[in-house]
């Protein structure tokens, strides 16, 4: 069964954790108790319905703000698809929140309110879901109740919205007017919106199509591990471990492995032990090959004709996410990129982004909490990397500080510096 990853955002009390705590509802994907315990903190709190949105608050601190801080993954499945939901914050202070919500995520979910229109926050996670290459946008105009399902109100914030996307490198667009607290248009179509011939939120969700926004064209296999086996039985097993990051591979294929060059072909795909006809994204497997090569961990497989690029100095865009420290020019840091492990000096801070407004602050000497630049880095060792637009696996790191090795931040990158 297919899955879709989505990713939730907008401003401060749009009615995002309401919104999934009502799909959660509708869809039976609710266990009898944690109902019960939503029904009981509802009535305590003097809540006069069913507060669906304490499903997603699970720290004790949004259930008494009645805020989202942390990001909260939920599960859920139809006969369709299975779903991973990430209910990102809508404050500004959590930013890499957000970041961290739709970095992976196949679609994004933007919540309005429709008594408020399009705000400044609505254009941040918007801006945010574009510069991580979210391939498909969906702007829910939610509480349509509270302004009578009036269609000129959805008409005007869905051209509002449409004018700013025009900015931004969207593909997919789609705009639905929800009620979340009624349900309206969430999983059943709404008799109190006539005007309104497009899909329910979750007849979108079930059939967005996804297949193709996975690159499979080029093959990227970095391997993560060397797979030799103790025991005598298998004393001629060899086989490298990882993750299929693009493009298909199949037994009998011809691949060059880097950085060495050598080319060779597969011998056999396995997952789990068993024989596989063909692997793709994204696929763990094991991959044998027909000679052996001197391959480790960090080393990536490609096709001969059409491997990635090359190189220790890196044009990106890094959000920092760290509070303690901040991103300065000349700083040292540790990179994570695929499973490939460096340090990095940063060369160059080019500009400060403005995620508000988009405009560059070229004067800017640091990156703080929250805040996005491009960067150029200078790596110890030579990384296989493409264009993040190209390939959202290979063409993105994570910076680590070497003294706490705690994750400070999350690089998109644009290409090779020149």
């Amino acid at each position: 069964m297919e899955l879709l990853r989505f990713a939730t955002a907008g401003s401060v009390d749009d009615g995002k954790s309401t919104l999934i705590g009502r799909l959660l509802y509708d869809t039976k994907s609710i266990l009898e108790d944690q109902l019960q315990a939503v029904e009981r903190t509802s009535k305590a709190r003097g809540d006069e319905y069913v507060n669906l949105a304490l499903l997603l608050d699970g720290l004790k601190a949004e259930r008494e703000q009645g805020i989202t801080i942390d990001v909260a993954y939920r599960y859920f499945s139809t006969t369709k698809r299975k779903f991973i939901i990430a209910d990102t914050p809508g404050h500004l202070q959590y930013t890499r929140n957000m970041v961290t919500g739709a970095s992976t995520a196949d679609l994004a979910l933007i919540l309005v309110d429709a008594r408020k229109g399009v705000l400044e926050q609505t254009r941040r996670h918007a801006f945010i879901a574009s510069l991580l290459r979210v391939p498909h946008l969906v702007l829910c105009i939610n509480k349509m109740d509270l302004v009578g399902f009036d269609q000129a109100v959805f008409d005007g914030i869905r051209e509002e919205f449409r004018q700013f996307s025009m900015k931004l490198d969207v593909a997919d667009l789609t705009f639905i007017p929800i009620s979340a607290l009624g349900g309206d248009n969430v999983v059943s179509r709404s008799d109190k919106m006539p005007w309104y011939q497009g899909p329910t939120l979750l007849h979108h969700l079930e059939n967005v199509h996804i297949a193709s926004d996975r690159n499979l064209i080029h093959v990227r296999f970095p391997v993560q591990s060397v797979i030799r086996p103790m025991s005598a039985k298998y004393h001629d097993y060899r086989a490298y471990a990882g993750q299929v990051l693009g493009g298909v591979l199949r037994p009998g294929d011809e691949v060059m492995a880097m950085p060495s060059g050598f080319t060779t072909r597969i011998r056999s795909l396995e997952l789990a032990g068993k024989p596989l006809a063909e692997a793709f994204p994204p696929m763990s497997v094991n991959v044998s090959l027909a000679e052996e090569l001197d391959i480790s961990r960090g080393d990536m497989l490609c096709r001969p004709g059409n491997p990635p690029l090359v190189g220790q100095d890196l044009d990106a865009m890094v959000c920092w996410l760290s509070e303690s420290t901040t991103l300065q020019p000349g700083a040292r840091l540790a990179l994570k990129h695929t499973t490939r492990s460096a340090r990095a000096m940063v060369k160059q801070l080019h500009y400060r982004l403005d995620v508000n407004t988009l405009h560059r602050d070229e004067g800017s000497a640091q990156l703080k909490l929250n805040e996005i630049g491009r960067v150029t880095l200078r790596t110890t060792v030579p990384l296989f990397f493409d264009e993040y637009r190209r390939n959202r696996h290979t063409g993105s790191f994570i910076l680590i500080d070497e003294a706490t090795n705690a994750t400070v931040g999350a690089g998109m990158i644009n290409g090779p510096a020149v």
